[in-house]
């Protein structure tokens, strides 16, 4: 990866401008999580859809804090190794009563990742999908999890709570993987994917991955078949945007068209369902990718 800040890209094209929205259903959706004290993704990651889905009544929870302890070189979150604050206990209740104050029916929940806590957090997931499902009827809960580091004991007690999907996101193929998570490894990613699957084959497994940041289209077809042969049946692909100057640059914006030609080729491989676009983010409309499982 070395000289790719020579090749940083400063304009972005049209399509990467979200359509101009209304802001009261965003303004109701922001009170709700201030009032809970609650964090979301969208805006600890800065994602650029956070208004259209705020718009939708939508949102992702993110939970055990919002310091990660890793350092992966394209994600805007805060990071310390050595002292995240404890997991806060109220959090789970406080979750399922924003998430019925908003009448959500389908709900994302992600965290930073806690390599300072003996499970990585799963205990702390599986109360907030018990307390979710306790007090929403129905409700669909999709998990986007760390990898634990790999450890099986956490990935059970994720099974065990029964969420409706299990997410781990691959992010980058291998050949850029250690550049850009280099407290991490592809191929633990992949074994947690597939472990996952084998302990709840019921449970449809998720994975995404991030463009534009030097991949080739070999690379790519790689990583689609390394997912699908750990199991991954549902998929997302979008474009890598830097958040901040002192983070990995954009190597190329990715155009629309090939966004098409690889959820063409993803759903060949397999795959039941898959989102491609430039604007997809692992969660974006999580609800209606969950329907084509």
């Amino acid at each position: 990866m070395k000289g790719l800040a020579s090749l940083k890209i400063t304009k972005k094209p049209h399509w990467l401008k979200m359509p101009t929205i209304g802001n009261h259903a965003a303004g109701e959706v922001r009170k709700i999580l201030t009032n809970n004290k609650l964090n979301t993704v969208c805006n600890e990651a800065r994602c650029p859809n956070r208004g259209h889905c705020y718009e939708r009544g939508t949102a992702t929870f993110l939970i055990l804090g919002s310091i990660c302890t890793r350092n992966c070189a394209y994600c805007a979150i805060e990071r310390n190794q050595v002292s995240p604050p404890a997991p806060d206990p109220g959090e789970p209740e406080r979750i399922a009563k924003a998430s019925a104050a908003m009448n959500l029916k389908y709900v994302v929940l992600t965290s930073v990742t806690r390599d300072d806590l003996p499970d990585g957090g799963a205990e702390h997931f599986a109360r907030t999908v018990i307390e979710l499902k306790n007090a929403i009827k129905g409700v669909k809960v999709e998990v986007l999890t760390p990898d634990f580091n790999g450890n099986e004991a956490a990935l059970r007690t994720i099974a065990e709570c029964r969420p409706d999907v299990f997410n781990h996101n691959i992010e980058t193929v291998r050949r850029l993987f250690s550049d850009l998570r280099p407290i991490a490894s592809y191929n633990q990613s992949l074994k947690v994917l597939r472990r996952f699957s084998e302990i709840a084959p019921d449970i449809p497994t998720k994975s995404g991955l991030m463009v534009g940041l030097g991949e080739e289209t070999g690379d790519l077809e790689e990583s689609l078949q390394d997912l699908r042969n750990s199991g991954v049946s549902l998929l997302t692909i979008g474009q890598y945007l830097q958040p901040t100057s002192s983070h990995m640059p954009v190597v190329r914006y990715v155009e629309p068209v090939e966004f098409e030609t690889w959820k063409k080729k993803a759903l060949e491989m397999g795959f039941t369902g898959v989102a491609s676009g430039a604007l997809v983010r692992s969660s974006f409309h999580a609800d209606l990718l969950w329907e084509s499982k």
